[in-house]
């Protein structure tokens, strides 16, 4: 009977979604959670899928905004009882490789660069620049550190002082997010948590990722080869797609060329 009716003989549908791109909020980063949200939530409810995969190509960004989208996908597939798999394109590195550990396993390319557990804060100062040019900065606060890290002005030793101690602590989060996702899978190796990069290969020794993967074998082998793919991610707003944000994107797309230099990529 199944045979004379085709809709009963269709495969299981995995739900794909595609976080490619800067992590970071407001509208120049092109991975935030309040963009991402709609694709997510669609990707978990829509069509009973038996799995979601992840396709990460990011090389990092915002913490903050790393930790949202990995814990609303973390909590739609507690609530949904759907596994959740990752697979590395180019890169997962910082805030990426956060994203790919919200997943139940992670698998790359043995090209795939992975890892970067760490934080970086960066930024250019300029106040012998105005010196030179007889511009003169003028701050009035009402609190000390209103001012902390004014790029006009001489850096303090204090405020760099205070600013490693809010990137360590920002790290130990990032530390414990990958603890306790990948748990035993990680190797003893003191590396890990120090901002190094590596390849493929070098990452599943380290434990960092589970195996060298891709996509459509990966899913046909876990959920057979009539599985079929349902792709989701964030979509353009009518100004990008028509090119009317022209000066935004471009700043975007050196901001983002920039990170994915880091990389050698």
């Amino acid at each position: 009977m199944k045979e004379r009716i085709p809709f009963l003989n269709r495969g299981p549908v995995v739900s794909v979604i595609r976080l490619s791109g800067t992590i970071g909020a407001g509208s120049r980063a092109q991975l935030s959670d309040e963009a991402l949200a709609p694709s997510i939530e669609k990707a978990f409810r829509r069509g009973k899928p038996k799995a979601v995969a992840l396709l990460i190509n990011s090389p990092g960004g915002s913490p903050v905004q790393s930790s949202l989208i990995a814990s609303r996908i973390r909590r739609l597939a507690e609530e949904k009882d759907i596994p959740v798999h990752a697979f590395v394109e180019d890169v997962a590195a910082s805030g990426g490789y956060w994203l790919a550990t919200a997943a139940d396993d992670i698998w790359v390319d043995p090209a795939s660069i992975v890892g970067s557990i760490g934080v970086i804060s960066a930024g250019f100062g300029a106040p012998v620049l105005l010196a030179r040019q007889g511009v003169e900065r003028r701050v009035h606060t009402s609190g000390k550190s209103k001012s902390f890290l004014d790029p006009f002005l001489p850096q303090k030793d204090e405020d760099v002082s205070r600013l490693k101690d809010i990137l360590e602590q920002m790290h130990k989060v990032f530390e414990a997010q990958v603890t306790s996702r990948r748990g035993d899978k990680l190797a003893q190796n003191d590396d890990l948590f120090t901002g190094e990069f590596w390849l493929g290969q070098r990452a599943v020794e380290l434990g960092l990722v589970d195996g060298i993967g891709h996509v459509a074998p990966k899913m046909k082998e876990l959920y057979g080869d009539k599985v079929r793919f349902a792709q989701y991610g964030r979509k353009r707003g009518l100004f990008q797609r028509f090119g009317m944000s022209l000066a935004q994107d471009g700043i975007a797309a050196i901001e983002e060329r920039a990170s994915y230099a880091r990389f050698g990529l």
